[in-house]
């Protein structure tokens, strides 16, 4: 199969590209960052394709899809992986560019991406899009607001998908992690913090990018009649917090 990953030069979108690589398949890298991807792509060997790409720029995703070379346009699995968190600050203090910035990635990017990509899947009957979303868009709490709420549209987004596919072939499924580290996530949140990054998870055993890669590997490789429309993964040492109670 031929799997196109957004966000593919760090975290869940490389250890995606190495885990479907690995298994035999193709992968399509695209991220902004041009010379992360060269280094991964020349990793992987034949089986893998660098592209540059801003989700958040229709004219780059077009342009993008339009230079895939022959034998890497039918694409069977879109990934849509790129998204970040900017931000835990409360909602009366955090900056409005970085709610921007994550309207933009999380959602104005993932649905350009899909719109690109799924006539393809639908005229050749079958394909299957992942988006990544977060338990953040189950679960509320204390400076999540609107990284929250983009994931919360990442949930509704997919599953109005399968109402939209049911009969196509295509599929959709929202992967929903908890806690996970080992990525840039909590650097970029933290816009380069290291040592708040850092305290997210102390004594901790949180999830990793290849528990990631490895659940949207089986979605990917489930027999054609199976949608999973959504799944959610907490390591153990996650739970559910109790409500906020201000007292006087």
């Amino acid at each position: 199969m031929i799997v196109f990953i957004t966000g593919a030069s760090a975290g869940f979108g490389a250890a995606m590209a190495r885990t479907f690589v690995r298994n035999g398949h193709k992968a399509i890298l695209a991220a902004r960052r041009t010379d992360r991807i060269a280094d991964l792509a020349k990793e992987l060997g034949d089986s893998a394709l660098a592209v540059t790409l801003d989700v958040t720029s229709r004219a780059s995703i077009d342009a993008a899809l339009a230079g895939l070379p022959e034998g890497w346009r039918d694409i069977d699995v879109l990934v849509n992986n790129a998204g970040l968190a900017l931000n835990t600050l409360p909602a009366h203090e955090v900056p409005l560019d970085d709610w921007d910035t994550m309207i933009a990635t999380n959602c104005q990017g993932l649905v350009t991406m899909t719109r690109a990509v799924l006539p393809g899947m639908v005229a050749r009957g079958s394909g299957l899009v992942i988006n990544l979303g977060s338990v953040a868009g189950h679960y509320p709490y204390p400076g999540g607001n609107v990284y929250g709420a983009t994931k919360a549209f990442v949930e509704q987004f997919t599953l109005n998908l399968r109402a939209d596919l049911v009969g196509t072939g295509v599929r959709a499924t929202n992967l929903a992690p908890g806690l996970c580290g080992g990525t840039e996530f909590s650097n970029v949140r933290f816009h380069g913090d290291d040592a708040a990054a850092a305290k997210v998870y102390e004594g901790t055993v949180p999830l990793t990018a290849e528990d990631i890669a490895n659940t949207a590997y089986w979605i990917a490789t489930l027999p054609a009649h199976i949608n999973v429309n959504s799944i959610e993964l907490m390591p153990t040492c996650q739970g559910f917090s109790p409500f906020t109670i201000k007292r006087s």
